[in-house]
Order: C-alpha cells, then sequence, then structure tokens
C-alpha cells in the first residue's frame, strides 16, 4: 500500500490531479450550467427566446454598448498614463524602480470594495459629483496597475544592446522609440489591454458605488436578472459577456503571436 502510494506520488503528472478536479468543479462545470440555463426556458426546454430577448430589448443593447465604451475610454486612459510610468521605472537610471513598483502594487492587496468606498469618501471630501467621470476615475484607480506591471516587465526584459545599435547607427531618441522600443514592448501593452478590458466590461460593484446606482453597466445587468431569480435570461447575458471577452483574449493571443513571430521589431 505505502509502495504503491509512493509510486504514485512520484510521478509528476499525478501532482497535477488536483489542479485538474478544482478547475473541473469550478470551472467547467458552472460554464457548462451557464450554456444549459442560456439555451433552456424555465421549464428546461430548448429555446433562443433569451438572445432574442436580448436582442430586442433596447436597454440592454444600450447598456451592453455602453459598457464597451466604458471599458475602451478605461483601457485607454490606463494605457497613456501606465506606458510612460512603466517606461520610467525600467530605466536603468531610476534607481528606486523596484520600490515605486511595489508602491504601485500595493494597493492590490486590499479588496477593490474598499479602494472603491475610498473612492467614494474621496470624491465626497473634495464635494466632486459621483457620475460618469467618477466611474472612469474609479475605473482607471483599480485597474491601472495591472497596465503597468506587464508592460514594466517586457521593457525591463528588453534587449538594450538593441537600442544602442540604433543609436551607432544614428537614429534620434523618436526613431529609437518608435522603431525599436515601442514594438519590443508590444506584447506587455497588448497583456495589459487584455487585463483591463476584460474586468472593466464585466465589472458592476465599482459603478454601483461610483454612480450611486445611476449608471448601469452590463455586469449590474446580469446580477439584477440572476438576483431577481431569471436565471436564463441572466445566463444568456452572461454567455454574451464571456464570449465577447474570449473573442477579445483571442485577438490579443493573435497579435501577440505575430509580434513575437516577426521579432518585435519593424
Amino acid at each position: 500500500m505505502l509502495n504503491s502510494l509512493s509510486r504514485f506520488f512520484m510521478r509528476r503528472r499525478n501532482w497535477s490531479i488536483p489542479y485538474a478536479i478544482f478547475l473541473l468543479i469550478f470551472v467547467v462545470v458552472p460554464l457548462l450550467l451557464i450554456v444549459a440555463y442560456a439555451f433552456t426556458d424555465e421549464e428546461g426546454a430548448f429555446t433562443l427566446s433569451n438572445f432574442r430577448k436580448f436582442m430586442m430589448h433596447p436597454e440592454a443593447m444600450n447598456t451592453f454598448i455602453y459598457s464597451i465604451g466604458i471599458a475602451v475610454i478605461t483601457t485607454l486612459v490606463c494605457l497613456v498614463l501606465g506606458y510612460p510610468a512603466a517606461y520610467i521605472l525600467s530605466q536603468k537610471e531610476f534607481k528606486t524602480s523596484k520600490t515605486m513598483v511595489v508602491l504601485f502594487i500595493l494597493p492590490m492587496w486590499v479588496n477593490i470594495l474598499i479602494r472603491t468606498l475610498a473612492t467614494v469618501a474621496l470624491f465626497d471630501f473634495l464635494r466632486l459629483p459621483l457620475g460618469e467621470g467618477a466611474l472612469v476615475f474609479g475605473m482607471v484607480y483599480n485597474f491601472l496597475p495591472f497596465m503597468i506591471y506587464p508592460i514594466y516587465n517586457t521593457l525591463q526584459k528588453m534587449d538594450h544592446s538593441l537600442i544602442e545599435a540604433a543609436q551607432d547607427l544614428g537614429a534620434n531618441p523618436v526613431k529609437v522609440f518608435t522603431k525599436v522600443v515601442l514594438p519590443l514592448s508590444m506584447p506587455g501593452i497588448v497583456s495589459g489591454i487584455t487585463m483591463v478590458f476584460m474586468p472593466t466590461v464585466s465589472t458592476f460593484a465599482i459603478a454601483e458605488l461610483l454612480t450611486m446606482n445611476n449608471i448601469k453597466l452590463f455586469g449590474t445587468t446580469v446580477q439584477e436578472n440572476i438576483y431577481n431569480g431569471m436565471w436564463n435570461y441572466g445566463a444568456a447575458l452572461s454567455l454574451i459577456m464571456l464570449l465577447l471577452i474570449g473573442v477579445t483574449s483571442l485577438f490579443t493571443n493573435e497579435e501577440d503571436n505575430a509580434q513575437n513571430e516577426s521579432g518585435g521589431v519593424i
């Protein structure tokens, strides 16, 4: 018996069994349930009425489009703010870069709801109105580190001899950045965009707290339908959101692979 257990644990592939069981119970089964509920009605019969209801429901469609718009704006703002920060932190001359990176990541150790409530308190202290501006600010504040860190990692691991070679060939700083640094940092940019865009599309707590529930995002619509017992329609909305995230992830992975195959230099 002991010998059998010893042989079992000596095989490396057997150590993956607990993770496989975890994925099966908490990932695969819930996804299958979402698909099953999305394509059935309350009696359990197959139907496409849940998706037809979404297409014919102006409020749901508008909320879906609005959520994508907010996610795009948040991602762009995070990119504009995050790339310069990551670039500065990656420079060898910046001696306290590791400390600054930790300071950027430190807020992520606090629960997102607590951070959002702190943002509400900040706006209240400054007597600023809660609304769309507060929503974008809260999104950027919560997800900016997810943009900075992957770009920083990519820039830090970049082969600086390529920059020196470009400088030796007479390239000015603008040319060096646009032709060498920016292309080589694209994998980090793609990862950052993915890590910011995906949770922004699906979040609902931030919108509820920073707009006093006056602005709905698509995640809020899903949450409300499930909370009210409309599991089938809520599952259909969840599946639509999952498909959007899946398509985005597939697109960004293809861009990343193409960049790696091309060598990262234009």
